[in-house]
């Protein structure tokens, strides 16, 4: 009996979810936190997870990028009320399987998991969870740190989730909307520094170190660009 996580934190949905993928023929079981979520994910191996992506503790976007960084293949299913075209996109490409916008029918969901479960685990194409080495600076995930010239830039963990995912976008312009709901969990609302604020702190410590180039690049207006400039 193929296994299904379900992670969600509202317990009628979750509920209601499982109910249905069991009537449907699946071994379901809920958690109702990002990190529980993460860790039955790691040490478990189910099938096909349900995620929603609005979670306590951790996200549903770092979930997925944790999850496939750490070469977990398992078919995600994001089920979220977050329906812009730009959250569904964004979640496929960072490594969801699928996305269904909340309500949906629940016979539609449990198709839907029904072909995920048939697909199987996705190949690792690419091993997201290996440093990052631009010039001076090394992003390594394993450490959650970044060394510039050998030295530790003794970077906070927020810090080196920004700069890891700007990092693994290199050359795009990423959105700060973009940025705070993959790192914070939110949507940019009028005169939110968040972002501006730990970039500041990242050039500063990176800066500071005598790298020769500088790595975060400002798009004003819009967000920042991972790319090694000669300062």
């Amino acid at each position: 009996m193929p296994r299904v996580l379900i992670v969600e934190d509202d317990e009628v949905i979750a509920e209601g979810t499982a109910r249905h993928l069991e009537a449907g023929g699946f071994d379901a079981v809920s958690v109702a936190k990002g990190e529980q979520g993460l860790a039955r994910l790691r040490y478990e191996n189910p099938d096909v997870c349900v995620l929603d992506l609005m979670l306590p503790e951790r996200d549903g976007w770092s979930v997925i990028e944790t999850a496939r960084a750490e070469g977990i293949g398992t078919p995600i299913v994001v089920v979220s009320a977050r329906g812009t075209e730009h959250d569904r996109v964004h979640a496929l490409e960072i490594g969801a399987d699928d996305y269904l916008v909340k309500p949906f029918s629940m016979k539609e969901l449990v198709a839907r998991v029904r072909a995920a479960a048939r697909r199987g685990v996705r190949p690792q194409e690419v091993p997201r969870g290996e440093p990052i080495v631009v010039g001076e600076l090394r992003i390594d995930p394993r450490d959650v740190q970044a060394y510039v010239n050998g030295e530790s830039a003794d970077l906070t963990p927020t810090e080196f989730r920004l700069l890891y995912a700007l990092a693994l976008e290199q050359g795009r312009v990423v959105t700060r909307d973009e940025l705070l709901q993959r790192l914070w969990g939110r949507r940019e609302t009028h005169r939110d520094r968040t972002v501006d604020v730990f970039v500041k702190k990242l050039r500063e410590k990176l800066d500071r170190r005598g790298a020769s180039q500088t790595y975060i690049q400002t798009r004003y207006g819009v967000g920042y660009k991972f790319e090694p400039l000669a300062r």
